[in-house]
């Protein structure tokens, strides 16, 4: 998790906190001839056969330089659909990613924004999620589904990522005495507390895992079975939802009407997608989304040439 707690997390929590962060290695990069004209839209995309992308090279669930991630796959997805090679500039999450990748040219597109960052120019959201807990099958939490549970008040251990919304809502029920935090911003090459999280809630050093809902998805379906996951959408007092976009720069409106169209065309394949990551996905009413069956095409027999 200290992958997207650079990026999803500050990303998420960034619109709730402050400014969302990807970040790449560092060194300056020549723009390209003409991207000075960019802010008067003259450039869209530097190489049009190419579907160039910025990501955090070790963001799990999200991105990793292996292409393991689920943005990874969107990406190979969109870039069949599109008919272009991919390529990619891997940048660590974290303060100044979208200044030094996508402002400085390194690519045109970010897979996974919370819409509402001025940051980028969204497009529109492909995913809806929230916030969840997740807690150990069999566990007297069985059936939690709000932080406003009682059961939470009786010396429970409750793992939280420092900073982001949901100890808004743990300060309202007075549950901060019973918080395990964990960092917010970190250096993703070498931290990840939401495994480190998931670690805790499966040894009993924690009781409940306070998650960003696709990591908390991610790990709840990698367990087999051993961890249970509960949404916390219906929660009230804190923003707990969000949807997620893609980010382009601001002046690169064809590019974005293009990508708009994409995700428009192919929204089951990639509800599918996210599915088989654990990405849980809620609809603007807060119910689940299940992505649809694939319809096989119908095949049509052959021919039969009479024998002579």
């Amino acid at each position: 998790m200290s992958r997207r707690l650079a990026f999803s997390l500050v990303a998420v929590a960034g619109l709730l906190a402050t400014a969302p962060a990807h970040s790449q290695s560092p060194g300056l990069v020549a723009r390209p001839r003409g991207a000075a004209d960019d802010a008067r839209g003259s450039i869209e995309l530097v190489d049009p056969k190419v579907l160039r992308v910025c990501a955090d090279p070790s963001n799990l669930p999200f991105s990793d330089r292996a292409g393991d991630g689920f943005e990874n796959r969107l990406a190979a997805l969109l870039a069949k659909k599109l008919g272009k090679d991919l390529a990619y500039s891997y940048y660590p999450g974290a303060t100044g990613f979208i200044r030094n990748t996508l402002n400085a040219h390194l690519c045109d597109v970010v897979m996974g924004m919370p819409q509402g960052d001025d940051l980028v120019q969204p497009t529109n959201p492909y995913y809806r999620t929230s916030y969840a807990a997740v807690y150990r099958a069999g566990s007297d939490l069985e059936g939690l589904t709000s932080l406003a549970d009682p059961r939470l008040a009786e010396a429970k251990r409750i793992g939280l990522v420092a900073n982001t919304p949901p100890g808004n809502l743990l300060a309202r029920y007075g549950l901060l005495g019973a918080v395990k935090p964990y960092p917010l911003v970190v250096d993703t090459r070498v931290d990840a507390p939401g495994a480190d999280m998931i670690r805790d809630l499966e040894s009993g050093a924690i009781d409940v895992a306070i998650l960003w809902g696709p990591i908390a998805g991610y790990h709840a379906k990698k367990s087999a079975g051993r961890l249970k996951l509960a949404l916390l959408s219906g929660d009230k007092g804190a923003r707990m939802s969000f949807r997620i976009a893609m980010g382009v720069r601001h002046s690169d409106q064809e590019w974005k009407r293009e990508l708009n169209r994409l995700i428009a065309q192919n929204q089951n394949e990639i509800d599918r997608l996210l599915a088989d990551f654990g990405v849980p996905m809620i609809d603007e009413a807060d119910a689940p989304i299940t992505p649809a069956p694939i319809t096989p095409a119908p095949i049509t027999p052959a021919p039969v040439t009479p024998a002579p």
